[in-house]
């Protein structure tokens, strides 16, 4: 079991930084997320990612911003699925699924939504939240589009 848990964690390709949280560290985590998905050689599913990413960090550095502290971005990719990680320091504030609440705002989980495969939100630990989506890298049935809360 060891050994196929080791070769499991091997074939996950990981990269996680941590950005300011403004819209700069917001802009710059896309940049550095389409650099490491062509790294990867991962450019089937880069322009999606890209969106999923921005629409993620900007959101962290909108409502999930506590002045002096940062986001941080996490990829992980196995042969099946990208996943992506923004994680800010607003657990108290979830996001939420479903129609913006007006014309300025709230449509950024509805493209979200439109682009990955499933989304969601794990909580913790306290202050924290991440938010997370992933994305199908493999030829594979898409799965249900509702967000998931998780709790760790």
């Amino acid at each position: 079991m060891n050994q196929e848990r080791t070769q499991l964690l091997a074939s996950v390709r990981q990269f996680g930084i941590q950005l300011s949280a403004t819209r700069r560290g917001a802009r710059l985590a896309r940049l550095l997320a389409v650099e490491q998905l062509r790294s990867w050689e991962l450019t089937a599913v880069a322009e999606a990612a890209a969106q999923v990413v921005a629409e993620l960090a900007a959101n962290a550095v909108t409502h999930g911003r506590v002045p002096g502290r940062d986001f941080r971005l996490a990829l992980l990719a196995s042969d099946a699925v990208l996943r992506i990680e923004v994680t800010d320091t607003r657990g108290d504030r979830l996001p939420v699924a479903g129609r913006p609440t007006d014309a300025a705002s709230g449509r950024g989980l509805l493209i979200v939504e439109a682009l990955a495969d499933r989304w969601g939100v794990t909580s913790g630990p306290v202050p924290r939240k991440t938010v997370w989506a992933e994305i199908g890298t493999a030829s594979r049935p898409t799965a249900t589009r509702r967000p998931t809360t998780e709790k760790t």
